[in-house]
C-alpha cells in the first residue's frame, strides 16, 4: 500500500487503529506525525460517523453514483464515544447508532426529526423496525432510520474451543485465560453479564443486580486477551488463533469463513441477541442534502442486496430479499420476516441506567 492509499483508507475509516499502527511502525513513524483534527464541513460531501467497516461504498451505492464521491467516513470505537463527541461539537451530518442507544441519543437534544417524505425508499420498510422504541417522537415525528439488523452471539474456532454447551457462559470459560475477548461496549457487555446472570431484565439492571454484574465482569477480567473496538481486531486475533472466542456480529462470519476460517456462530442456550441498527440526523447537520441522499441510498433495496450478501446482516427494505437468492438467505440464517427473526431470541432494549453501566464497566477495564 503506497502512502496515498494509506491515507485515503484511514480519512475513509476502513483501517483500524491496530492496523493503522502496524502500519506505521513498519514505517518507522508515529501517531504523533500524523496530522489530526476533526471531521469539517469543508470537504463538500455528507460526513457519516459509524462504526469501523460500515462506511464501506457497498453499503451507500446510490450516494456515490448521483455525487461521484463517497461521503466522509469518520469511525468510532462505541456509541457513547460517538455521542460524547457529538455532544462536544464534533460535526456530522449522520451518525449510525442501534436502538439500544436510541433513548441516550434523543434524551441529549443532538438530533432533528427526518422528514421521510424526501426518502423515496421509506415507504418499503418493515413497519415494524419504524416504530421501535424512541424512534418516533410524541407527535409522530421519525427520528431513527432502521437500515441493518442481526445478532451479538459468540464466534468460536471449534478446532481450538472444545465446547460442551453453547452458552454466554463460553466467555468464562478458565481452560481459555487469555483467548477470550467481549466488545469494548459497556451496555452490550454488562447485558451479558445480565444473562449469564439469569436476571429478569439484563437492560435495566437493579442496583444489586448491578453489584452481582460487576463482580462477575471482574471475574472474567484476567480471561480477556483485550476488549475489542473494531472487526477486523477481533477477526484477525480469531484467524491467526490468538482467540479462541469472542462476541462479534453476523458479518464476521462472514468474513471468517471466506478466509477459510474454521468459524462457528453459537446460538446460546440463554438465547441470542437481537438488535437493529439505523440513522439518525445530528440537529446541526452541515450538508443536510447531501444527508438525505445517503440516507436514502442506505435504504435502497440495492444496498440491502449488498448488506445480506457481502455482510450476512439483515436489512430494513422488504424489497432487498426478493434480490436475494433463498439458498443466500439460509446459509446466513436470515428469514424474510424480522418479527420472526427478533422472536428466536433476545432482543436488544434501551440501557435505562445507562451512566451507572458505563462507570461500572469503566471500573472493571481500570480494576477498580
Amino acid at each position: 500500500m503506497d502512502s496515498q492509499d494509506f491515507l485515503s483508507a484511514m480519512k475513509a475509516g476502513r483501517m483500524s487503529r491496530r492496523d493503522i499502527l502496524q502500519m506505521l511502525t513498519a514505517a518507522g513513524l508515529t501517531m504523533t506525525m500524523l496530522p489530526v483534527g476533526r471531521a469539517k464541513a469543508a470537504y463538500g460531501e455528507a460526513i457519516y460517523f459509524t462504526w469501523e467497516g460500515y462506511n464501506d461504498p457497498g453499503f451507500h451505492p446510490g450516494y456515490t453514483a448521483k455525487h461521484g464521491a463517497e461521503p466522509e467516513g469518520p469511525v468510532f470505537g462505541d456509541v457513547e464515544e460517538a455521542l460524547t463527541k457529538v455532544r462536544s461539537g464534533f460535526q456530522v451530518d449522520v451518525v449510525h447508532p442501534c436502538n439500544l442507544d436510541l433513548q441516550r441519543w434523543r434524551e441529549a437534544d443532538v438530533l432533528q426529526a427526518i422528514d421521510t417524505s424526501r426518502l423515496s425508499n421509506w415507504g418499503n420498510l418493515f413497519e415494524s423496525l419504524k416504530k421501535l422504541a424512541y424512534a418516533q417522537g410524541d407527535k409522530g415525528e421519525q427520528f431513527f432510520i432502521p437500515v441493518d439488523w442481526g445478532n451479538t452471539s459468540i464466534l468460536y474456532r471449534p478446532d481450538l474451543f472444545d465446547v460442551k454447551e453453547e452458552s454466554w457462559t463460553m466467555l468464562w470459560d478458565e481452560r481459555y485465560a487469555g483467548q477470550l475477548s467481549m466488545a469494548a461496549d459497556a451496555t452490550e457487555s454488562v447485558a451479558i453479564a445480565g444473562i449469564v446472570l439469569g436476571v429478569k431484565d439484563p437492560f435495566n439492571l437493579t442496583d444489586e443486580e448491578l453489584v452481582k454484574a460487576k463482580e462477575l465482569l471482574v471475574k472474567q477480567k484476567p480471561l480477556m486477551r483485550f476488549y475489542w473496538d473494531s472487526n477486523s481486531a477481533v477477526e484477525q486475533a480469531l484467524a491467526s488463533g490468538e482467540l479462541v472466542a469472542a462476541t462479534g456480529w453476523n458479518s464476521s462470519v462472514v468474513t471468517l469463513t471466506g478466509q477459510g476460517v474454521n468459524i462457528k456462530y453459537a446460538n446460546p442456550k440463554e438465547g441470542i441477541m437481537s438488535y437493529c441498527c439505523g440513522l439518525v440526523m445530528t440537529k446541526d447537520a452541515p450538508h443536510a442534502d447531501k444527508a438525505y441522499d445517503l440516507i436514502d441510498a442506505m435504504i435502497s433495496p440495492e444496498a440491502g442486496k449488498w448488506l445480506i450478501e457481502a455482510q450476512g446482516y439483515g436489512h430494513s427494505n422488504a424489497k432487498s430479499f426478493d434480490l436475494v437468492e433463498e439458498k443466500v438467505l439460509a446459509e446466513r440464517g436470515l428469514p424474510k420476516d424480522p418479527t420472526q427473526f427478533f422472536g428466536q431470541g433476545i432482543f436488544q432494549q434501551p440501557t435505562l441506567n445507562v451512566d451507572k453501566v458505563q462507570k461500572l464497566f469503566e471500573e472493571v477495564k481500570a480494576g477498580a
